[in-house]
């Protein structure tokens, strides 16, 4: 191998590991995107389909994180997370001026809901919208400004070094080695009741709960712990509740945009 095949070979591990290291890893974004399809109101799922020539909630949802290699999409780099200091709320922490995942969904839906929006803005900002639902949902994109959501936090799993975001992004649920529509079909079990108060949850709720969770993580994962086994056992169905909330609240908020009736 010559010099300039091992400096591509190199530069595209790079950028690989730079695109992997900031999404809610494509298997769970997919199993979000199944989840949601499948709670569709057929109106809902008939414009939809129209809107993404075919392609499915679940093909779609890593979208946002393709086009982050596209410098004419550096500007949507905030709308995937929201930070705040662990002890204040959304409403009264600081605001980015360069958006969040807050106003990044609002703007979503205020596209989409809006009848003088072309095709084509309609396509691109849902296709944005199923991976910002998907990505609130993951707890650490709730979490604090100084270590960047976990990505500071330097942690060991299974022997391997990584950080705490990238182990709730993929870790996880990588480890468990199913594809997304198998993951999505052994999700917990949930009362039509239930289900329905938790796609009633208003958006803010959305982020309160996802920060409480990540302040639970934080105080659970100490910098440099060697994690394993044990920690895949005593978190995994955070991350199986979160998945399949992510899909179902997905789903209410597309009927609430297409099928309003």
């Amino acid at each position: 191998m010559n010099k300039k095949t091992i400096s591509a070979l190199f530069c595209w591990l790079i950028v690989s590991f730079s695109v992997s290291a900031n999404e809610w890893g494509k298997t769970g974004h997919r199993v979000v995107g199944e989840i949601a399809q499948q709670h569709l109101t057929p109106k809902a799922s008939k414009k939809i389909n129209e809107l993404l020539g075919g392609m499915s909630l679940a093909f779609v949802s890593i979208y946002a994180d393709e086009i982050r290699s596209d410098g004419r999409y550096d500007h949507l780099a905030p709308w995937h997370y929201v930070n705040m200091p662990a002890d204040q709320t959304y409403q009264y922490a600081e605001k980015n001026p360069e958006g969040d995942i807050v106003t990044a969904m609002e703007t979503c839906i205020k596209i989409l809901k809006d009848p003088k929006s072309t095709q084509e803005d309609k396509s691109f900002y849902l296709k944005l919208l199923v991976h910002f639902i998907g990505d609130i949902h993951q707890p650490l994109h709730a979490g604090r400004k100084e270590d960047k959501g976990g990505n500071d936090i330097q942690v060991f799993w299974f022997g391997d070094t990584t950080n705490l975001h990238t182990l709730w992004d993929s870790g996880l649920i990588d480890h468990y080695q199913m594809s997304y529509t198998e993951l999505a079909a052994h999700l917990p079990k949930t009362g039509e009741a239930k289900k329905e108060r938790l796609m009633r949850t208003p958006m803010l709720d959305w982020i309160h709960e996802s920060q409480a969770l990540a302040n639970n993580i934080y105080e659970q994962t100490p910098a440099n712990a060697k994690l394993g086994y044990v920690y895949h056992y005593q978190h995994f169905e955070t991350v199986r509740q979160q998945l399949l909330v992510a899909g179902l609240r997905l789903a209410a908020t597309l009927n609430m945009i297409f099928d309003p009736q």
